[in-house]
């Protein structure tokens, strides 16, 4: 199915996106601690280490959503009928797609409120650079919620639930 495709290969996109994020700190970090036992101490590590932790946090929520790896209570929705399992699936995404829109959207209006700030120990680099995380994000979880939704009402629909007696 060519939807699968897609997702897989935008699995694949956040994947080495985190990986990334995951380096780049791990080596910043280690770079910072050397500088400070030699006595030498960085005075950008400290903010940058905060960034990327964010940006890792932020990118690895939305490589999560494409997953489907999110905390959830599957084991009360195998409870319910498949039609009243399909309501409650619905609701839950129209609910988190319309949550990330609007984080999106207001992440969005800040960044013109921050346009004039700048990173303290580096100046030349715009806080709304930085913050730029939050709507890039909330559009990526959007984008995996709504890659992974067709397959997801089917499987509410046709999921095994518990009648007579059945396990999932």
């Amino acid at each position: 199915m060519k939807l699968d495709a897609v997702r897989r290969g935008y699995e694949r996109a956040l994947e080495w996106l985190v990986m990334g994020l995951m380096a780049t700190l791990a080596a910043e970090v280690t770079i910072g601690v050397a500088f400070r036992t030699f006595g030498s101490s960085l005075e950008w590590y400290d903010e940058v280490a905060a960034i990327l932790l964010a940006w890792l946090t932020f990118y690895g929520s939305a490589l999560a959503s494409v997953k489907r790896a999110h905390i959830g209570c599957p084991e009360v929705m195998v409870f319910l009928p498949p039609r009243p399992r399909f309501v409650f699936r619905v609701i839950a995404e129209v609910l988190t797609i319309g949550f990330f829109l609007l984080i999106g959207w207001m992440g969005y209006r800040v960044l013109g409120v921050l346009d004039s700030d700048n990173l303290i120990s580096l100046p030349s680099i715009p806080v709304s650079w930085v913050q730029s995380v939050v709507p890039i994000s909330a559009a990526l979880i959007v984008a995996a919620e709504l890659i992974t939704l067709p397959k997801v009402l089917a499987s509410a629909l046709a999921g095994p639930g518990i009648t007579g007696g059945a396990s999932h």
